[in-house]
């Protein structure tokens, strides 16, 4: 539950449309549900702005599923993350009119196709082909967050001409994601050359002396481009998370 319709339902009571016992039926369940292996929050929304995610990497298919019945049933938004295939095919089969995305290993369930409007541009660029999983959970997961959200791939330094090809559309976006592996240098050729802030996402693609993403991680932290920050190795989710909520407050602000 989201303030808007915590709101609705407020007034709902008193305006004499719903009864306090009915409203007292859907707010039972806040802030918390405990499901025994989880407890699902159903009052993220309403601290956040945005509910729960569901990271799937170490649940059963079962648990994941039940987890997501529960927030959909709150009229919530649902957006599962790091999601296998036999998750996958169970959330499919449990909601039909989920979205997964098999490169960005997502399934994204909405309340009644009530999806929002995007607003803003974010944007989520990537070094190579081998970084696209990382960069698509970015891009799934700003979308879900009503952010105006696109995707410039396999633009890394080593043809930096690709890059250059977008100077123009970079220049439009109020936040930009970049997501690189190997030595992980074009989160500071982005960030020289846009005013907008740069998240920069470390990717375990690479050969041995990348050590998994920490050579990649160690660049963008140290990135001599002012207003470049880091999100942690893979992580594309937080850096799309992070991304839509610079974009949406950034917007809410100015209007």
């Amino acid at each position: 539950m989201d303030t808007t319709r915590l709101e609705q339902m407020l007034q709902a009571v008193a305006d004499g449309n719903v009864a306090p016992q009915d409203a007292l039926a859907q707010l039972r369940t806040l802030p918390f549900e405990d499901l025994g292996f989880a407890r699902v929050d159903h009052h993220r929304a309403l601290r956040t702005g945005y509910p729960e995610t569901i990271f799937c990497q170490g649940k059963t298919p079962a648990q994941v599923v039940a987890i997501a019945q529960r927030l959909a049933a709150a009229e919530s938004v649902v957006l599962a993350t790091r999601v296998e295939e036999d998750t996958a095919a169970s959330l499919v089969d449990r909601f039909p009119a989920a979205d997964h995305d098999e490169v960005a290993r997502t399934v994204v369930i909405w309340p009644d196709e009530n999806r929002p409007d995007p607003r803003g541009l974010v944007l989520v660029v990537s070094a190579g082909t081998s970084d696209l999983p990382v960069a698509q959970e970015a891009v799934v997961t700003s979308s879900t967050m009503g952010a105006k959200t696109e995707g410039i791939f396999d633009v890394g330094v080593a043809g930096i001409h690709r890059l250059l090809a977008y100077r123009e559309r970079l220049t439009e976006a109020r936040v930009i994601v970049v997501v690189a592996g190997m030595e992980g240098a074009l989160a500071s050729v982005v960030g020289g050359l846009v005013d907008a802030p740069v998240i920069a996402v470390p990717t375990s693609v690479g050969y041995g002396a990348s050590f998994g993403g920490l050579s990649a991680l160690l660049t963008m932290l140290n990135s001599c481009a002012s207003g470049v920050l880091t999100c942690n190795i893979d992580n594309g989710y937080g850096a799309g998370y992070a991304a839509a909520l610079i974009n949406n407050r950034s917007l809410d602000n100015s209007s």
